[in-house]
This record gives structure tokens, C-alpha cells and sequence, in this order.
């Protein structure tokens, strides 16, 4: 049974897009199937295998199928079933990226020589990091299981072996490493990769604990807001340079009142000395002015009052 809360979309998407073959009602029962596989893997890999195995008969042609049941089998000690799903999904898919799993799974059956006759014919060179690594850890072990201590030490002995750098595969590689050289009597060295080992389990510790801490941003879209201090200033910063501009204009008109002002006054000077000039009376109109005020009193140029006809 699957609960109704997962969803093909729970589904990882590159896993989803190899289903697209089947009908659409077949699809969405596969991808839950699977689905709940990766969540039950971990915790219960008993009931984890019973989903892969209702995916794999619904979907017997898809390589995440075949690959998933491989798995689960695997992870159940079904060694014989894991080995037999790892190579139809090979055929499936021409990829090698299992090869370690393959290579345990000949351990598993008692079949250590296989295993490595499985691991010899693989191209390495097809494998990324981490497989490689896998890799190289099975086929120790198969060398172990043969007896081959000391070829299964140098099985392990690959650029991978770094004490100063960690990976996912780091803490597992160097656990290898150190319980080989615990078997060739070498407890100080041992002890010392064992340290590598925790330590580096410690760093990827931490790495993926940090990584559970979400950080949220929102981010809202809207016209740039400005800080009310930010404002302030820049109104001031307006205002004064309002201030100095009306000020600039005040003394220009200030300098130019006074041009205006002082020619003004030239003019005002020149005119004012014609007009003192124009005014000033000559002798004939002072003379021409007594006689007019003597006749209008009624004296004769001799100085004798006229007739009374003559005044009137």
C-alpha cells in the first residue's frame, strides 16, 4: 500500500523522465512505488524492497526499475537477486556505474574470485570519483577474502587516499585503508588512518549540518524606497542650493542697481546743472521783472505813481 500523500512528484526528476513510456495510469503507480522506496531505503529496507519489486513488475523494461530492485535486494542480503537485476540493468542501460555492488555481490555468494574477475574487466575509466573508489574498496575486500592482505592494501593505495582532503567516499576509503593495515600487525599506522577516517566523517558532519540550516530571502518588488535621513539631507542639500542660486541672482541685481544707480546720478548731476544753468536769470530779466512788479503798483519808470485811469 502507498499512502496517499506521496505523489509521483516525490519522485526524483531524471527517474520520472525515464517512466515516460508507460500509460499514464501505469507511470504514476511506478513513480510512487519508487518513490517510496527512496524514503523507506534507509529505515526499512525489508519493506523498501517490497515496493521495488511491485515497480519492477509494473515496469520490467525501465533501467531505474531494475536498478532500484538491484538495490533493495542488495541492501537485503538477496545477493543472488541483486546480481542478477545489476546485470539486466547493464544491458538495459550500457552503464557500469554498479560494478562495486556487483563485485560484493560475488563476495556475498562465496565467489571471491569472480568478484575479481568481475573487477578486472571493468573500464575504469568510464567511472566517476566516487565509483571508483567503491570500486577499489570491493576489490580489497575480495583480496581479503582470498587471504591477499598485502595486495589488498595496495588495491586501496590510490590518488583518493588523501588525509587532507574529504569527500563522501573519504571516511569509508580511509576505515579500509586502516583495518588492512590493523590485519599486516600495523597498529600505529592503523590508528592513525582510523583518526583520518572520524576526522573526516566529523568535517562532512559538520559541511552537511550547515546545510540544513535554510537561509530565506523574500524579495519584494517595488520602487527603490529612500531613508528618511536620506531625505532630510538631500532636501536641505536642495534647499541651500536654492539658497546660494537666489543669492547669486540678489548680488548680480544688486551690482547692476548700482551701475544704473551711479549713471543715474551722472545724469541726474547734468541735469540738474543745466537746470540750475537755465534758471539762473540774466540782468535784462531781472530788470524786465522789477518793471513788470513797478507797473502793477502803479509807478511810472520816473518813479511817479500813474493816473488813476491809467492803473486801473
Amino acid at each position: 500500500m502507498i499512502p496517499d500523500d506521496i505523489r509521483p512528484n516525490d519522485l526524483h526528476p531524471a527517474a520520472r523522465n525515464e517512466l515516460k513510456t508507460l500509460q499514464a495510469d501505469v507511470q504514476e503507480r511506478v513513480a510512487r512505488h519508487l518513490a517510496m522506496v527512496a524514503l523507506l531505503i534507509d529505515d526499512d529496507p525489508a519493506l523498501a524492497h517490497q515496493h521495488a519489486l511491485s515497480a519492477s513488475r509494473r515496469a520490467g523494461r525501465i533501467p531505474v526499475a531494475r536498478e532500484t530492485l538491484a538495490i533493495t535486494a542488495y541492501r537485503t542480503g538477496d545477493f543472488a537477486l541483486a546480481l542478477r537485476e545489476l546485470r539486466t540493468y547493464r544491458r538495459l542501460s550500457g552503464l557500469d556505474g554498479h560494478l562495486a555492488l556487483m563485485v560484493d555481490s560475488e563476495r556475498g555468494l562465496g565467489r571471491p574470485e569472480k568478484a575479481l574477475e568481475t573487477g578486472l574487466e571493468a573500464d575504469t575509466s568510464k567511472l566517476d570519483t566516487e565509483q571508483r573508489v567503491h570500486l577499489a574498496i570491493a576489490m580489497s575486500g575480495a583480496r581479503l577474502d582470498l587471504g591477499q592482505t598485502q595486495q589488498a592494501l595496495f588495491e586501496l593505495e590510490i590518488p583518493e587516499l588523501n588525509p587532507q582532503r574529504a569527500f563522501s567516499w573519504s571516511p569509508e576509503l580511509f576505515g579500509a585503508y586502516a583495518a588492512v593495515l590493523e590485519d599486516l600487525g600495523r597498529d600505529e599506522e592503523a590508528r592513525e588512518w582510523y583518526r583520518h577516517a572520524d576526522r573526516a566523517a566529523g568535517a562532512l558532519q559538520d559541511h552537511l549540518g550547515s546545510l540544513d540550516e535554510l537561509e530565506v530571502f523574500e524579495i519584494h518588488e517595488s520602487h527603490e524606497e529612500i531613508d528618511a535621513a536620506d531625505e532630510a539631507d538631500a532636501e536641505e542639500h536642495f534647499e541651500a542650493e536654492v539658497s546660494a542660486e537666489a543669492a547669486e541672482k540678489a548680488d548680480a541685481a544688486a551690482h547692476s542697481d548700482a551701475v544704473n544707480a551711479a549713471a543715474d546720478g551722472s545724469d541726474a548731476q547734468t541735469d540738474h546743472a543745466d537746470a540750475k544753468q537755465s534758471a539762473s536769470p540774466t540782468e535784462d530779466d531781472i530788470a524786465a521783472e522789477v518793471a513788470e512788479l513797478l507797473a502793477e503798483a502803479g509807478i511810472g519808470e520816473a518813479g511817479q505813481p500813474e493816473s488813476t485811469e491809467d492803473r486801473s
